[in-house]
């Protein structure tokens, strides 16, 4: 991995705390990852792998440079707890979506219709679209999981500095995922082949978020252009999966990886709270 840039650690420590994080983070964030799968891949020894990523473009320094980045490992050790009330406010609605093999990954994109939002100390996030790494990009404990699963919200005040954020679940092997196998049959179809297809109207609350036991920190995007400012909350409850479905959405993709999960990023002075552990 390329050193990071030095930077006071006093400023650091003051600049993270993470109430700060969410009143007073000037950057603007790029709500957008990017999709052109020939940009940027998951190979190891690969020059566009990750740990060339922020040497592929100016605009992608975030990716070696940053501060902030994501995934990390969600250490009991650096966890701080939060026992107040602190339910994830989330009210998501059926919506006509487009599933979509982006080449590194599959995605399922809500389209021209309102498929809900969440709610964060006061600020709505309408949902945008879900994708699926494997194995998890995340970690617990050092722990790596066999898939896991990005929603992504985009402020609706387009003048918020935390304009992204992302729920995260893990999904450890076992009983097959009910809301992967509404989709399966599609995503198996478009195997190599860089489309598209509509596939009529999904629940986004077959999801299964818990809602109630979950990390949040805050982060980056974990793929080009890597940037920060990510508002992150990661579900505590662990899914299930079956390795059929695994092997589904990454044979799908023509990425020649046998991956799609960037490495834990360093954590530096962020703070991790976990609401609500009981």
């Amino acid at each position: 991995m390329n050193a990071k840039q030095q930077t006071n650690p006093n400023f650091v420590s003051a600049c993270l705390i993470f109430t700060f994080l969410f009143l007073s983070y000037s950057a603007p964030v790029s709500a957008d990852e990017e999709e052109n799968e020939r940009e940027f891949d998951y190979l190891e020894n690969s020059e566009k792998g990750p740990s060339h990523w922020g040497d592929l473009k100016m605009e992608w320094s975030a990716c070696k440079n940053g501060v902030l980045q994501s995934p990390v490992d969600l250490s009991s050790q650096r966890v701080k707890i939060v026992n107040k009330a602190g339910e994830l406010k989330k009210t998501y609605k059926p919506c006509d979506a487009i599933l979509r093999n982006r080449g590194h990954d599959i995605s399922l994109k809500w389209h021209n219709c309102d498929a809900g939002l969440i709610n964060i100390n006061g600020t709505e996030y309408s949902l945008q679209q879900v994708h699926w790494h494997s194995p998890s990009e995340h970690t617990i404990n050092g722990a790596r999981y066999a898939l896991e699963l990005h929603m992504v919200h985009h402020s609706t005040d387009p003048n918020f500095n935390h304009s992204v954020a992302v729920i995260g679940l893990l999904y450890k092997l076992g009983a097959p995922d009910a809301f992967l196998s509404k989709l399966i049959t599609n995503v198996t179809s478009m195997a190599d082949e860089m489309q598209e297809r509509e596939v009529g109207v999904i629940d986004p609350n077959m999801i299964g978020i818990d809602g109630k036991k979950y990390y949040r920190y805050i982060g980056s995007l974990t793929v080009p252009p890597c940037t920060e400012g990510v508002i992150w909350t990661m579900n505590k409850i662990i899914r299930t999966v079956s390795i059929d479905q695994v092997l589904a959405l990454r044979l799908a993709v023509h990425d020649y990886a046998e991956s799609n999960a960037r490495p834990v990023q360093p954590l530096n002075h962020r703070q991790i709270e976990l609401h609500n552990p009981n």
